[in-house]
């Protein structure tokens, strides 16, 4: 057991201290995840993605707890946030520390700039897997061979829907976000997504 929690501690701090941009950004390197330890499955990432978007608190940490909790119990629960989290507390404190000495300086700026792009295209991946994940049914389909298992039919009729809806009617264009997620869930709950 020892083993697993120390595995689980390695791959969130490798996940934290590499999606540089925030909780999306770890999505591609749970998707990678997913397939290295067979924690959970791709399905399983959807429905994680779907509750820690919906729950209070950032989505990578929720994540980590999810796959955590469910690998190895409320202690790995545990271990696998305190290891997400612990490369952004050592980075911050050596960064606060020396900020103060190089705070003026244009390499320091400029690195800080640079990182901008990997933000940006790390976020747009977590995108097109979240993509990938709600409307394909990609395993599905490498089974079967069929074109029609490509297509989750309901999630791509539920996207064109939001879409149209959200482009076209003005009062639900500036609906409050809230009521987007409630909304997601119950059309989740009532179309068993």
């Amino acid at each position: 057991m020892m083993l697993l929690y120390l595995h689980l501690f390695w791959e969130f701090f490798k996940t934290g201290l590499f999606a540089v941009g925030g909780g999306m950004a770890t999505l591609p390197f749970l998707y990678s995840m997913s397939d290295k330890t067979g924690w959970f499955t791709h399905a399983q990432l959807a429905d994680m993605i779907a509750v820690s978007e919906s729950t209070p608190g950032p989505i990578g940490v929720n994540m980590a707890t999810y796959v955590g909790f469910s690998t190895a119990g409320v202690p790995g629960a545990v271990i696998a946030t305190f290891g997400l989290v612990t490369p952004s507390v050592i980075i911050i404190l050596f960064i606060a520390k020396a900020l103060k000495a190089f705070r003026e300086n244009k390499y320091v700026d400029a690195g800080f700039y640079g990182l901008r792009p990997c933000s940006v295209g790390l976020i747009a991946a977590a995108g097109v897997l979240v993509v990938k994940l709600a409307l394909f049914n990609v395993d599905l389909y490498s089974e079967t061979g069929a074109i029609a298992d490509l297509f989750n039919v309901k999630a791509v009729i539920l996207a064109a829907l939001l879409i149209v809806a959200t482009r076209c009617i003005r009062k639900i264009r500036g609906l409050h976000p809230i009521f987007f997620i409630a909304a997601s869930a119950v059309v989740g709950v009532v179309f068993s997504f």
